[in-house]
């Protein structure tokens, strides 16, 4: 079998510990010569009173900690030049982003522009980055996003639109995986988050252009571990074996779509996120099921192989292993308990042409998918969603 030439790519250094998060002072400090730290994050995490104690820590290790905390969900232009305004006025030599990918993607992002002397608007789009950037942390509280691994950084400009900064300058230097961090979230945010990383390996299994090795083994084993853990971890918030499984997973799905790109799930996802402010992993949990069964007709073989990597009891031909596949999925998402339908999260049925038209500017994802995806398609894909 001869293999397609491909290009794989990562972050150099990965630690997962429980209760890594006290101790990030000396980690840092170990490994980097910087000390004035930039700390994103948002106030939830703060008013929950998971960033004191790791400011602390990093001052105890000699580092003084200038803590930004205005990232909300899809963050928009604004908030991040806010953060890079008062990175440069507080001189900040490294930055720490702790929180849900919206947190992360913004860290990336001030890392780049404390240094450059490029506007915002000549980043949008793949590989327009240039020059370096200060040294890069990230520390995911959420097992969904991935946004840790990738060199990938989502924001909302205007007033409904997302756009995407993708460069390798976006890849942390030194990503911290600690399941504790998680141990807090909600059952719904643990189910949405959990369904975005299992969207994730799923998509990067089925990309059709940088499909790979490298990237096929990482999406296989993120799926086998959050497809075992999402419900026990939704069930009971508390259980570290599963926290940690989920963590892992998301991470490894992020490692394969930063590499296999995502496709007709998150092109779909993106508008809904935009126009309703729905979460973005509920916003891919409500779409996927239908894109999984307009999919099925080009990515079938490949449905089958995923449906042995859940352990989907039966047997049959490729075509009836990717229905038990897409049907497992369903099941998996029910028993989340995370919402269903798309008029159950306040979504309009007359919006749903203007979603379908905005979800077409989504080329960059849409070219990914396995079978080509036409307006009319997308407004078939939220009406069978609503």
């Amino acid at each position: 079998m001869t293999i397609n030439s491909f290009e794989f790519r990562t972050v150099p250094a990965i630690q997962v510990e429980w209760s890594g998060a006290q101790h990030l002072g000396q980690r840092l400090g170990d490994r980097f010569a910087a000390r004035r730290a930039f700390l994103v994050t948002d106030a939830g995490l703060v008013k929950a009173g998971l960033i004191a104690p790791i400011a602390a820590d990093l001052q105890a290790a000699g580092f003084t900690v200038t803590i930004f905390d205005a990232v909300v969900a899809d963050p928009p232009e604004a908030v991040l030049l806010d953060a890079v305004a008062k990175a440069k006025a507080a001189a900040c030599d490294i930055v720490v982003g702790l929180g849900g990918g919206s947190s992360l993607d913004v860290a990336k992002l001030v890392a780049v522009l404390a240094v450059s002397e490029q506007p915002l608007s000549e980043l949008y789009g793949i590989g327009n980055v240039k020059g370096s950037r200060l040294p890069l942390v990230l520390v995911p509280t959420t097992a969904g996003t991935g946004s840790e691994v990738t060199n990938i950084s989502i924001l909302t400009t205007g007033e409904t639109t997302k756009m995407g900064v993708v460069s390798p300058q976006l890849y942390a230097d030194y990503v911290l995986l600690d399941g504790e961090l998680t141990v807090g979230l909600p059952a719904i945010h643990t189910a949405a988050t959990g369904i975005d990383a299992m969207v994730h390996a799923i998509e990067a299994y089925t990309s059709r252009h940088k499909k790979n090795p490298l990237s096929d083994a990482l999406a296989r084993e993120a799926l086998r571990l959050l497809g075992a853990n999402l419900v026990a971890a939704c069930r009971d918030g508390s259980n570290r074996a599963a926290r940690e499984a989920m963590l892992l997973g998301a991470m490894l799905a992020g490692q394969a779509f930063a590499n296999s790109p995502v496709a007709a799930v998150h092109a779909l996802a993106y508008p809904l996120g935009g126009h309703y402010h729905i979460p973005h992993g509920l916003s891919n949990a409500l779409m996927l099921g239908p894109v999984l069964r307009l999919n099925a007709a080009a990515a079938a073989p490949l449905y089958a192989e995923l449906a042995d990597v859940l352990g989907v009891p039966g047997a049959g031909d490729a075509s009836a292993r990717s229905d038990a596949f897409v049907a497992a999925m369903q099941t998996l998402m029910d028993e989340s308990g995370a919402p269903r339908r798309l008029r159950d999260v306040g979504v309009t049925q007359d919006s749903l042409p203007l979603l379908a038209s905005d979800a077409m500017k989504q080329t960059r994802l849409l070219v990914n998918n396995p079978v080509e995806v036409t307006q009319a398609d997308a407004l078939a894909l939220y009406t069978e969603a609503f």
